[in-house]
């Protein structure tokens, strides 16, 4: 089987039902963004494993289990969103997901230093790619947002995808920690 169709060759892309949009449409950006989300999120499970030969902290190690899950889910999340019509029953649950992502940032915020000032981000590489992840994730959920003004969607997804960036700042904040790297801030504030 070939890898190309060349029916996408004209701006054109399929939906889920065979139906046909141009590829800037905002369905497409939406679950397009989801999906270089999910990329990073492999490059960021893939540093976290490489950091796994140096005696990777239990957190760390629940937390690759958890991006596991949370990528599964975000291809869940994506079929829908590439879906023209979607019943109200056939809409996804994400609560549950949510609720474990929620444990986590709790989890891992407790183990980490009040936060005063704006953070940077950097520092060791799976930390400054765990804000990578933020940022994309930030920037889906607008494009789902835009979304969710002309079509019906799951409302667990936009509180899925907003916590979802929370958990990955929190994230990179505890992985710097647990490395030892103090955080770089940006003491001013904002007028």
């Amino acid at each position: 089987m070939k890898i190309y169709t060349k029916a996408g060759d004209n701006g054109m892309t399929s939906l889920c039902d065979g139906s046909r949009l141009s590829k800037d449409d905002m369905r497409i950006e939406a679950y397009g963004t989801l999906d270089e989300l999910n990329a990073n999120i492999g490059l960021l499970l893939s540093m976290l494993q490489a950091d796994s030969s140096k005696n990777i902290a239990p957190p760390v190690a629940k937390a690759t289990n958890l991006l596991i899950e949370i990528q599964e889910n975000l291809f869940v999340i994506g079929g829908e969103l590439a879906r023209a019509e979607i019943k109200s029953e056939d809409l996804i649950s994400t609560q549950s997901l949510t609720r474990k992502i929620e444990a986590n940032i709790d989890y891992l915020s407790a183990q980490l230093p009040l936060q005063h000032h704006f953070i940077l981000p950097g520092g060791i590489l799976s930390a400054a790619q765990s804000h990578v992840c933020r940022t994309i994730c930030r920037r889906a959920e607008r494009r789902i947002v835009t979304l969710s003004h002309v079509t019906t969607l799951s409302p667990e997804i936009l509180v899925f995808v907003n916590r979802l960036s929370d958990y990955f700042f929190i994230l990179s904040r505890y992985l710097n920690n647990d490395s030892g790297i103090s955080e770089k801030t940006w003491k001013n504030t904002c007028r």
